[in-house]
């Protein structure tokens, strides 16, 4: 599930700001309530830390260096979300081989982390 991030104007996965001292796992459960309104549990196979890390340049006019730590959790897609308005104009699920990945229109990490996910979640399946 990816939000269409109104600043960004790109579609990113949620997240947000580690206030000081907070446990990042702890922040990506609290953003993902404050945003969406959501309180999904971290993928069981995968475990409550970061599967990748990216450093990215944000784009627009106050752009900065992002280091992003993403997450995986189990949502279930027939559960309500409850977007914030004033940070996204819509949200949506995609596949993983739904789309091409395209840097000018997703995260610029989102295609590597696509394929650590993948290949993440076949070596689960096969155990």
């Amino acid at each position: 599930m990816l939000v269409d991030h109104v600043k960004a104007k790109a579609w990113l996965m949620p997240g947000g700001h580690v206030d000081d001292g907070e446990d990042p796992r702890v922040t990506v459960v609290r953003e993902l309530q404050e945003e969406l309104r959501i309180g999904p549990p971290f993928h069981p196979s995968l475990g409550d830390a970061p599967l990748f890390l990216t450093v990215t340049q944000t784009r627009g006019e106050h752009s900065h260096t992002d280091v992003t730590m993403w997450f995986v959790f189990a949502a279930d897609r027939d559960q309500e979300i409850t977007p914030d308005p004033a940070e996204f104009s819509q949200v949506k699920w995609f596949g993983l081989d739904d789309s091409s990945w395209a840097a000018d229109q997703f995260d610029p990490g989102m295609a590597r982390f696509v394929a650590k996910l993948s290949t993440a979640l076949k070596r689960v399946s096969t155990g």
